[in-house]
């Protein structure tokens, strides 16, 4: 069964780079497109799951810690040959009980039954044309990227594009809910610089909060940010205008701004809202469209792939097991997992990963039984967390707020978190580091304020007492 399952997905893998490499325009062959996506990264979450069966299962590992990602033995246990690949002298002997064998055989059935299907999706393929491409590195390509983005960017794209209902002059306002850094910004930024939308509109503008007191869209556009303008045609046409919040607006506010848009916008402008909170949702003249994680399957492809850079997880099964257990400690956030990959990147040894995940182990924990909560669930609402260290400190450190910059980057800190999470000396008081700079559109470099304190609580002694040694 697992070698049906690498089979498929050597099928399924070929084709969606076959695919992403074609110029897609119709809506059924996006779709089906998404159908391969979500089965190659569910096969190979299954696959790498079952291949550290055997490379993490002891305390070193563990740590004591019930990981979802890998089944539980029982004693009634099944013996599978499952070579990691054709070559029998890499062939290993893995235990699978009944519970793990029917969720295998369920997503192999279904993936076989997915490419069964998709006869007249190559074949249709094979008319569109061909995008050129240099022949980088996975990891280079999704650095370099949106991933998993792709279904809700053809939504945004269909609201802009649709035709306008007849009679309706007001333009169309389509709210985008989601939590903190969850890739609101980078999604519509993707979207506007899509050539279609370029060419639709004439006018791209973007407002923040801080913008929106005059309620004026007149007044607006001197204050906001053109992303594109073409001169060349008449005083009349499009516009789209995007107004990122970071909570609700006033309902006045919001009345007389649209009231204003209607009125100074062409037909067939647009509107797009994007906030964290739900109410914006009663705003929209069109569903709203809702950001959420992604499903750990697919973070998984995504995290493997930066983490390992141009090395081959299948050569080290032991870094792919921690890499595992890393991702889901990640709770399949993007800005943590670039940070954490990053650091992984650049020491592909087994006992420094085995150290970062204990650290993200006692990180998390420490938040969990402290607050209640996952350290990114604190995050998303703006409350202080604890950076997690990779070296024991004195001083007890509090990251109070977060904030970004934009593009070109001034007043960035110089301080960088991979230097604190490997051992920078801090001093007391209060200081900024740089988190991560975004290597896509917007390009954002976001940082952390931060206040360091002495510990009030003694360093543990690592030796025990000569009478505790006695006993």
């Amino acid at each position: 069964m697992l070698q049906r399952l690498q089979r498929v997905l050597l099928r399924i893998d070929a084709m969606v780079e076959e695919a992403e490499g074609k110029h897609i325009t119709s809506k059924a062959m996006l779709r089906q497109l998404q159908l391969l996506r979500q089965g190659m990264y569910r096969g190979h979450y299954m696959l790498d799951t079952f291949r550290c069966r055997d490379h993490g299962g002891d305390d070193e590992v563990n740590g004591g810690l019930v990981v979802a990602l890998r089944p539980r033995f029982s004693a009634a246990k099944r013996r599978l040959f499952s070579p990691v690949n054709d070559d029998t002298d890499n062939q290993q002997n893995t235990m699978l009980d009944a519970d793990s064998l029917r969720k295998l055989e369920k997503v192999l059935d279904g993936l076989e039954t997915l490419m069964g299907n998709m006869q007249e999706f190559t074949v249709l393929l094979g008319g569109y044309r061909r995008i050129y491409r240099q022949p980088y590195g996975t990891y280079l390509i999704l650095d370099k990227v949106m991933f998993g983005r792709h279904m809700e960017k053809e939504t945004i794209l269909n609201f802009l594009l649709g035709p306008e209902a007849a009679g309706d002059e007001n333009p169309g306002v389509l709210p985008i809910v989601g939590a903190a850094r969850v890739g609101k910004s980078t999604l519509v930024e993707h979207v506007c610089l899509d050539e279609r939308v370029r060419n639709y509109f004439r006018f791209i503008v973007f407002f923040s909060s801080d913008n929106l007191g005059t309620g004026n869209t007149a007044a607006l556009r001197k204050t906001g940010v053109i992303k594109h303008q073409d001169l060349t045609t008449g005083l009349q046409g499009r516009s789209l205008a995007v107004i990122e919040l970071t909570g609700d607006i006033e309902e006045e506010t919001w009345r007389r701004l649209y009231s204003s848009a209607t009125s100074s916008m062409g037909h067939g402008s647009k509107i797009i809202i994007t906030s964290r909170s739900e109410k914006i949702v009663a705003l929209g003249t069109t569903h709203a469209l809702t950001l959420k994680v992604l499903p750990r399957e697919a973070f998984w492809y995504f995290f493997k792939a930066l983490a390992f850079g141009s090395a081959d997880p299948d050569d080290q099964p032991k870094l792919l097991s921690l890499g595992m257990e890393i991702s889901t400690l990640l709770n399949s956030v993007f800005l943590r997992a670039n940070i954490v990959s990053s650091l992984l990147r650049t020491n592909q040894n087994v006992q420094f990963w085995h150290r970062v995940l204990q650290c993200l182990r006692d990180y998390t924990s420490k938040h969990v039984c402290t607050f209640g909560k996952h350290p990114s669930d604190l995050v998303s609402k703006s409350q202080p967390v604890y950076p997690w260290s990779m070296v024991r400190s004195q001083n007890v450190v509090e990251i109070s707020s977060f904030y970004q910059k934009p593009s070109p980057y001034h007043d960035v800190p110089k301080l960088t978190v991979q230097e604190f999470l490997t051992g920078c000396v801090i001093d007391h008081g209060k200081f900024d580091m740089l988190i991560w700079r975004s290597s896509i559109p917007p390009y954002y470099a976001y940082a952390a304020s931060c206040v360091s304190e002495p510990s009030r609580c003694p360093m543990p002694n690592k030796k025990r007492p000569r009478h505790a040694r006695e006993r």
